[in-house]
Parts: structure tokens; C-alpha cells; sequence
């Protein structure tokens, strides 16, 4: 079982890398770029073939160490390999 953790940055807390690759995109122009956000990917393997019980393990990382949860949002992503 593989879980996809998506960790960005909260709505209103500043992104000085986002902005910076917005920049740079534009200096090479690709003018059409606005803004842009950055965050990560996280891909975790799983033992086990209870998906809910992984999805809640991994909800308890993504609490206690993957993401900030005063600035950032995540958002799990369960895969079941067949």
C-alpha cells in the first residue's frame, strides 16, 4: 500500500520560494505565469492491508512530524497496489 502526502503552505502565510520561481519564470519568459505555490510530495510504503487503518496512521505522521500544522494544510493520498 503506498499513501501520497501533499504538504503545502496555509492560505495567507507567505511563500518567498513561490514567489521567486514566479519571478524567475517570468525572467525566462514565461509571462504568463502569475503566481506560484510551492510545497512537497511525500511518498510513503506501507505494510499492511487495511487502508483505512493506514490512512490514520498516516494522518498521526502527518501530525507529529510531516507537515506544520500552524502554517501548512496536507492532504493524503491512499494507493492499494494490486
Amino acid at each position: 500500500m503506498k499513501a501520497l502526502v501533499y504538504v503545502g503552505l496555509k492560505p495567507g502565510v507567505l511563500d518567498p520560494q513561490g514567489r521567486t520561481i514566479a519571478r524567475s519564470l517570468n525572467d525566462l519568459g514565461f509571462n504568463e505565469v502569475e503566481s506560484a505555490l510551492q510545497g512537497k510530495v511525500i511518498e510513503l510504503n506501507l505494510s499492511g492491508t487495511d487502508a483505512d487503518a493506514a490512512e490514520a496512521r498516516v494522518k498521526e505522521m502527518c501530525e507529529k512530524l510531516l507537515a506544520n500544522t500552524v502554517i501548512e494544510n496536507y492532504r493524503i493520498e491512499m494507493q492499494v497496489e494490486e
